[in-house]
C-alpha cells in the first residue's frame, strides 16, 4: 500500500529475489500492476557496498539417531520420492531448514534457539540428495554412513546442478526464494509447483517421537515446577523480569538434557504482560511487584522433544478481576483440550471452542489458539495451527500448543499453555461412522489455583482441574527435589478441598 502510494504510474521496484519467495513476488506484482508499477529482481545493493560482511554460520552439522527420530532417513526419502514421482517431477527443491533436517535426520546449530542447517536440498527421483551448505559443516565420519545418498556441494554450485536436471522440478511457492525459480527457469527447468511434502510429513509424528515427547514434558514439567516453587520463594525479594529468565533457563539446565530454549522466554510483571510477544530488554526490565500478575511463556529444545509452556501466577493476593479473566481463559483451555471433533473439521472451529468463554464476556485475543510444534526442530510448525482463518484439517500425531488469553493494555495479561497431540477417539467412544480425533495433553505443569475462582466453573470443568493436578503430581513429582515435591502438593490440592 505505501509503494502505491508514493510511486507514480510506470515505475519500476527492485526487489531481492533471495529474500522473498515465488509467490510473495507474485502477489506484489499483481498488487502493483493495478497501478502500472512494475517488480523487478535485482541485485541487493546493501550487498554491494556491505563489505566486511560476517561469515556465514559455520554450525556443525549432527547425525539424528534413528532411535529418536523413530524412521531412517532412506525410508524418508523414499516416501517423499513416491509423491514427487506421483507429480511427474524428477527432483524436488528444498529450501526450508527444518525439512530439510527431517528428511536427512540431521541437526544444526546455525540459528539460535532452532537446531536447524542453513542450507538448501535437491531431492532426485533416484532418492539421492545433493546438500548445498558450508562443507566444513558435515563431518566425514557422518558423510561417510551416508554413502552414495548424500553428496554436500558449496552454495555456488547450485546452478550448474540445475542445469544437469533434464525434466520437471518440484517446488513450494510459499517457501522457495524467487532467486531459485529464476535460476531453475534460465537452466531450462520445468516447474511443477506443490506443497513441501516434508512440512506434512514431518508435522504428523511417529510413535517413537510421541512416546519420547511425552517422556520429556515429564522432565521440563519438573523444571518448571522447581522455577514457579523459587518464584514463590522469591517473588518479595526484588527480583526482576531478567532474573526470572536466568532462573528458568537454570532449571531447565538442571535436567541435564537441555540442547538450548526453544524460544527467547518471556517473563513479563504487571502492564508488561499486556503485550503478548514481550521480551524483557535491560531498559523494560521491571521488578515484581506485590498485586500484579506475572506471565511466563518459555520452552527448551531437548534431543526427545521441544517443549514451549505458558503460566500466570500472581504476586500477593490477586484481584476479583484477575481470577475473574484468568478462570475464563482456563475454561476456554480445558474446553479446547477436553474436545472431540470429526477428522474432517477445520482449524478454526477448534480456535473458536478456545474463545468462546472470553466471547461471552465481550473478549478476545489477538493472537492465534494454537501452533505446531517440531520434534527437537523449530518451536513453531506448520502446516497446522489454530486460527481464526486456518483451513488445514489436524492429523493424528500432530503436537499442537493451545494457549488461550486475555490482555488489558496498560494493566495486565494473562495466558495459559499446554501442548498436546492428536489422536484417535477409541472407537467405544465414538458414536455413528464418524472418526473422531482428540487432543492428549502432553503438559503437566500446576495451573496457579490461587487465581481460579471456582464459582466459574462447572462441576465437569472443576473435576477435569483436580483431575489435571493429581496426575501432574503423579507424573512429576518424583522427578523434583524434596522440596519441590512439597510445594507441588500443595499447588496440586483439589479445589473443592482447598476450599478456593
Amino acid at each position: 500500500e505505501w509503494l502505491r502510494m508514493v510511486l507514480d504510474a510506470g515505475s519500476t521496484v527492485g526487489v531481492d529475489g533471495n529474500l522473498h519467495t515465488v509467490n510473495e513476488l507474485k502477489t506484489l506484482e499483481r498488487r502493483l500492476e493495478e497501478d502500472d508499477i512494475r517488480v523487478v529482481a535485482v541485485e541487493n545493493p546493501v550487498d554491494r557496498i556491505w563489505n566486511n560482511q560476517p561469515d556465514p554460520p559455520q554450525g556443525a552439522i549432527v547425525d539424528y539417531p534413528v532411535e529418536l527420530a523413530g524412521e531412517s532417513d532412506a525410508v524418508k526419502r523414499q516416501r517423499m520420492v513416491k509423491e514427487l514421482r506421483w507429480n511427474g517431477a524428477l527432483a524436488a527443491v528444498f529450501t526450508v531448514p527444518s525439512s530439510i533436517c527431517w528428511l536427512l535426520n540431521i541437526r544444526g546449530a546455525d540459528i539460535p534457539r532452532s537446531p536447524v542447517v542453513h542450507a538448501f536440498a535437491i531431492l532426485h527421483s533416484s532418492g539421492r540428495v545433493e546438500l548445498f551448505t558450508e562443507r566444513d559443516k558435515m563431518p566425514s565420519s557422518l558423510m561417510a554412513a551416508r554413502g552414495d545418498s548424500l553428496d554436500v556441494r558449496a552454495w555456488d554450485e547450485l546452478s550448474d546442478a540445475f542445469a544437469q536436471i533434464r525434466g520437471a522440478v518440484q517446488i513450494d511457492p510459499n517457501t522457495v526464494p524467487f532467486s531459485v525459480e529464476q535460476l531453475l527457469t534460465s537452466s531450462g527447468c520445468k516447474i511443477i509447483e506443490r506443497p513441501d511434502p516434508c512440512l506434512l510429513a514431518k508435522a504428523v509424528k511417529n510413535d517413537v517421537e510421541i512416546g519420547s515427547s511425552r517422556s520429556i514434558h515429564l522432565e521440563d514439567g519438573a523444571a518448571m515446577a522447581e522455577f514457579l516453587a523459587w518464584v514463590d520463594e522469591n517473588a518479595t525479594r526484588g527480583i526482576t523480569e531478567i532474573d526470572i529468565v536466568r532462573k528458568l533457563e537454570e532449571c531447565r539446565l538442571g535436567t541435564g538434557k537441555l540442547r538450548d530454549t526453544s524460544f527467547d522466554a518471556i517473563a513479563a510483571c504487571g502492564p508488561n504482560a499486556a503485550h503478548c510477544h514481550y521480551r524483557v530488554t535491560h531498559a523494560s526490565n521491571r521488578r515484581l511487584r506485590a498485586g500484579e500478575l506475572l506471565l511466563i511463556d518459555s520452552g527448551g529444545n531437548y534431543e526427545e522433544g521441544t517443549t514451549d509452556i505458558t503460566r500466570t501466577v500472581p504476586l500477593g493476593s490477586p484481584t476479583s478481576r484477575h481470577g475473574r479473566y484468568f478462570t475464563t481463559v482456563l475454561k476456554g483451555l480445558m474446553a479446547l483440550s477436553r474436545a472431540r471433533w470429526p477428522i474432517d473439521t477445520w482449524c478454526s472451529s477448534l480456535d473458536a471452542i478456545a474463545r468462546y468463554p472470553l466471547w461471552r464476556l465481550g473478549a478476545d485475543y489477538d493472537h492465534g489458539t494454537g501452533h505446531g510444534v517440531g520434534h527437537y526442530l523449530d518451536v513453531h510448525e506448520g502446516p497446522q495451527r489454530l486460527t481464526k482463518l486456518s483451513r488445514t484439517l489436524l492429523k493424528p500425531g500432530m503436537i499442537m500448543s493451545i494457549e488461550p488469553g486475555y490482555y488489558e493494555a496498560g494493566q495486565f495479561g494473562i495466558r495459559i499453555e499446554n501442548l498436546a497431540v492428536v489422536k484417535t477417539v477409541d472407537e467405544a467412544l465414538s458414536a455413528g461412522n464418524h472418526g473422531m480425533l482428540c487432543f492428549e495433553t502432553l503438559t503437566f505443569v500446576p495451573i496457579d489455583r490461587r487465581l481460579v475462582r471456582a464459582d466459574l466453573l462447572t462441576d465437569d470443568e472443576l473435576a477435569w482441574l483436580d483431575s489435571y493436578h493429581a496426575e501432574t503430581v503423579e507424573k512429576i513429582r518424583p522427578l523434583c527435589s524434596p522440596p519441590t515435591q512439597r510445594w507441588l502438593e500443595q499447588a496440586c490440592a483439589p479445589i473443592r478441598q482447598a476450599g478456593t
